[in-house]
């Protein structure tokens, strides 16, 4: 196929990309693809943003995305550690311990926590800063059906109103209308048919609920777990379980109230607000692919977690970041439409992969292990070494040693770190512990030359827009060219995007 240049063959596009769905995943993509300069409509049928502390944990990896997304010093303000468990019996407290292996920040991993902030939160700051760069969003705008060609995709709004674009993603969750009118089917399980229920509660001052520490209950019944949010204002997230899988779950604020004095020393009056609330069964699901042409899954549209682990908004943040710079290197790079291939290769099996991990965690603490939260949650480790975009020419290393297709590390670089070189919708071409003569390279690539540093070893290096080593090499050899050129760098003259900047 041929890159896409915004010329529809006589028909005028609304916009580039229509994103359907302003959840996490969707705000990121629409974020990533406004500082980009991409043309970008995110449409959400509800009338505003998501109001409750779902997904409430954001992961190391995450938080370096909204690094360079330049949202993370607002998150971290707005967030706080995690708190130690602690054990009840009735009004009698049984032992703490901590639930999140802490770990101490390193020059290669500057956030090494997961950190404990509302999903709302997140989404109002990941919107204020999209809002910030001109990125639009239509509330009350449901999508209700779209026809594809190969030229875009028109999707429709269920008021009848009809969007062009060259590209569609579904973020629109678990439930995807995307997905559906695709006809993409998810393969997955049940992992508990109990069901669970999942709400916001304020607790006055003074009740046994200490905001420093995560309180645990187990009853008969099922067990009742209320997590200290931060934000000062005795905001707790509810998490009950149900040992009947026929029970029904009243998610009205007095259902509430009712639950936790029965399984809780609180008493109704110390429960004085329950913003929100909602019930689910856990399921886990794969879609079976995440793209139909013109067409892109992402977050719970392509994979829906347990939420153990804190693995299913963080999935979709990653999502989004690596699907976004390669639409942008098509629509204003000039870069072939098969790069786009590379995002169903790299991201579902990253997703198949975590869906594992948060199904293992799910059943491990259902059947009482303690199952503490360390660094395989954190999703640093995961990576595209198999992918066709991570080439690396150097001679076999060590299991342990940096390739291509793995996060690049921080580090120091002058008088501050390479993230902050990274920080940008740029790519960048590192040369370390070497002096390798370099080849011509286009404006949107950045470069630098660094002194010997352990963890990337001597070499040439090319880092991705989403964090990623690209290409690595002893030297710039031919290949590197060829790894520019499928990305839609070239020396042959400005881009598009170059060209209107200029």
């Amino acid at each position: 196929m041929a890159a896409d240049t915004g010329a529809d063959r006589g028909r005028t596009r609304d916009t580039d990309v229509v994103i359907a769905g302003a959840g996490p995943t969707g705000l990121v993509l629409a974020l990533d693809l406004a500082r980009r300069g991409v043309r970008a409509l995110l449409l959400e049928r509800a009338d505003g943003l998501f109001p409750g502390s779902r997904g409430k944990g954001l992961q190391p990896r995450s938080q370096e995305v909204l690094d360079d997304l330049g949202v993370l010093p607002g998150v971290l303000a707005a967030g706080a550690a995690y708190p130690r468990m602690l054990a009840w019996e009735g009004a009698e407290r049984r032992g703490a311990w901590d639930m999140i292996e802490h770990s101490e920040p390193t020059e290669q991993v500057p956030y090494a926590n997961t950190l404990l902030i509302p999903q709302s939160r997140t989404q109002e700051l990941l919107y204020a800063r999209l809002t910030e760069l001109g990125g639009v969003v239509r509330f009350g705008a449901e999508l209700a059906g779209l026809d594809q060609d190969e030229d875009g995709v028109a999707v429709e709004l269920a008021g009848g109103e009809t969007i062009r674009a060259a590209w569609l993603v579904g973020a629109d969750g678990g439930r995807s209308t995307v997905r559906r009118a695709l006809g993409i089917g998810m393969t997955g399980e049940t992992v508990d048919p109990r069901p669970m229920l999942v709400a916001d509660v304020r607790i006055a001052a003074g009740a046994v609920t200490d905001r420093s520490h995560w309180h645990v209950w187990r009853a008969p019944d099922g067990g009742v777990a209320l997590c200290p949010l931060p934000g000062g204002d005795g905001l707790f997230q509810l998490a009950a379980t149900f040992e009947d899988a026929a029970a029904a779950v009243d998610t009205t604020p007095e259902g509430v109230r009712t639950l936790l004095t029965a399984r809780t020393p609180l008493a109704a009056d110390e429960i004085t607000d329950v913003p929100w609330a909602s019930d689910y069964r856990v399921r886990a699901a794969l879609a079976d692919r995440f793209r139909e042409g013109r067409v892109f899954l992402a977050g719970d549209a392509a994979h829906v977690h347990s939420p153990a682990g804190g693995q299913g908004l963080n999935t979709g943040v990653q999502d989004a970041y690596n699907l976004g710079w390669k639409l942008a290197q098509v629509l204003l790079h000039g870069a072939p439409a098969a790069l786009l291939d590379s995002y169903e290769a790299e991201r579902r099996p990253v997703a198949a992969e975590v869906l594992g991990l948060s199904t293992r965690l799910h059943r491990a603490t259902a059947d009482g292990e303690a199952t503490q939260r360390g660094k395989d949650v954190q999703q640093l480790g995961l990576g595209y070494r198999d992918s066709a975009l991570a080439v690396d020419t150097r001679p076999e290393t060590s299991g342990d040693a940096l390739r291509a297709g793995d996060r690049a590390p921080d580090g120091p670089y002058g008088g501050g770190r390479l993230f902050d070189l990274f920080r940008g919708p740029h790519f960048t071409l590192l040369t370390i512990g070497t002096t390798a003569p370099l080849p011509p390279l286009p404006r949107s690539v950045r470069t630098a030359a660094l002194p010997p540093y352990a963890p990337y070893g001597p070499g040439v290096f090319l880092i991705r827009p989403d964090g990623y080593v690209g290409w690595a090499g002893t030297h710039a050899d031919p290949t590197l060219a060829t790894y520019l050129t499928a990305v839609g760098l070239t020396t042959a003259g400005p881009t598009r995007a170059e060209a209107t900047a200029a």
